[in-house]
């Protein structure tokens, strides 16, 4: 537990020099997020006290983003358990055992296709069962779920800095023109959506603070527009040069704009074989990339890999409101006042998936905080089992 607690404190008093914008505020039984919806206008951190107020702010993506999805709801579940333990609710280790497991199923209810969701939950568990046996009370039960939910936050940001290295690396040494380097990247991958530094973003942070960036694109991401809202709002705190395009300008903008020569996208789970899930409108970048003979560049822990799952076909994707693709929300330029707009006919059908599945052969490296996977020269898929293993 000491070791627990050192680790911390080092992680909360370096966190000022080593991480940028921050979308979780932690210290033990007390934990708030920022509210993403609120973003670019307004920054508002708001308490999470138990397993349902984790639940409800990954449904309705205040907290979106894989890893933090998982970090939350960890963390979710460590101050609820904190407290029931200060006020002596738990009375046997029974109790306490069903409330832990069932409070991670519950979590697990709250977005189906992020991996790091369910692989946290499967520790967690896992964890449980192994303590159970040789806990004489129920403490003894909740102090390794806190501990290792406290671990999940000081771990993501190293796991990212290495993710930002190695494919900044990699993506230096496979360009054509090394001294004219700017990128594209889709939806938010920053430290919005992990515990600090970011994925796909650390990667474009990585670029910058090494001096090979030339300029960064990011998309809109309709219809959540977490590319206009949340990477651009990061790109602009972070004073990387950068622009806004909107989803459909990709193509064009690629072949305009010989300097771009990487696209860096994030991932909700990657199958065996590299088949990527990740917000919608991945694929068809995928498809751009290839056409223009550019790098497509996945960046991801590797608790986003899901070695269970063969290939894509077997990954679930989420559907969101028809609601939020036929308005928008955003700020009156009079009074700036924040309000939302239906920009749709009425009585229009709607389709509105979250993610879309990318084919393994459309992606030149997925990188990891492990290293950078690729594929072996004639073959069109990854794999991960060796390069996990």
């Amino acid at each position: 537990m000491l070791i627990i607690w050192f680790l911390l404190f080092i992680f909360l008093l370096v966190s000022s020099s080593t991480r940028t914008l921050e979308a979780i505020q932690y210290t033990r039984g007390n934990l708030q997020i920022l509210n993403q919806l609120a973003l670019p206008h307004e920054t508002i951190f708001e308490p999470v006290i138990n397993v349902q107020d984790g639940h409800a702010a990954i449904k309705t993506m205040k907290t979106r983003g894989a890893p933090a999805i998982a970090i939350v709801a960890a963390l979710s579940l460590a101050v609820d358990a904190y407290a029931r333990l200060e006020k002596n609710e738990f009375k046997t280790v029974e109790e306490t055992k069903e409330f832990l497991l069932s409070s991670l199923e519950y979590l697990k209810t709250s977005r189906p296709t992020a991996v790091n969701l369910f692989d946290t939950a499967a520790k967690f568990t896992a964890l449980v069962d192994k303590v159970q046996g040789e806990a004489k009370e129920p403490k003894d039960l909740v102090q390794p779920i806190i501990e290792a939910a406290e671990k999940m936050l000081i771990d993501d940001v190293q796991d990212n800095k290495n993710i930002g290295k190695h494919g900044a690396e990699y993506i230096v040494n496979n360009v054509r023109d090394k001294s004219n380097i700017s990128v594209l990247t889709h939806c938010n991958t920053g430290s919005l959506a992990t515990a600090g530094w970011g994925t796909a973003l650390g990667i474009v942070r990585d670029l910058h603070r090494n001096n090979q960036l030339k300029h960064a694109f990011c998309t809109e991401t309709r219809p959540y527009n977490q590319g206009s809202r949340l990477t651009a709002y990061e790109l602009v705190y972070e004073s990387i040069p950068s622009t806004l395009i909107c989803d459909s300008m990709a193509s064009a903008l690629l072949r305009l704009n010989p300097s771009v020569q990487a696209i860096i996208v994030g991932a909700d789970r990657v199958a065996a074989n590299g088949d990527t899930a990740n917000k919608i409108g991945t694929y068809q970048l995928a498809i751009t990339a290839k056409h223009h003979g550019i790098l497509f560049v996945v960046a991801a822990p590797s608790t986003s890999i899901d070695l269970s799952m063969e290939s894509g076909k077997e990954i679930v994707i989420e559907e969101r409101p028809a609601n939020e693709l036929v308005t928008t929300t955003g700020v009156l330029l009079d009074n700036n006042q924040s309000t939302a707009v239906r920009t749709a006919a009425q009585g229009i059908n709607v389709w509105n998936p979250s993610f879309d599945v990318t084919p393994s052969e459309l992606i030149s490296a997925i990188v990891t905080e492990k290293g950078v996977a690729v594929k072996q020269p004639g073959l069109n898929e990854f794999d991960l089992k060796s390069f996990l293993s």
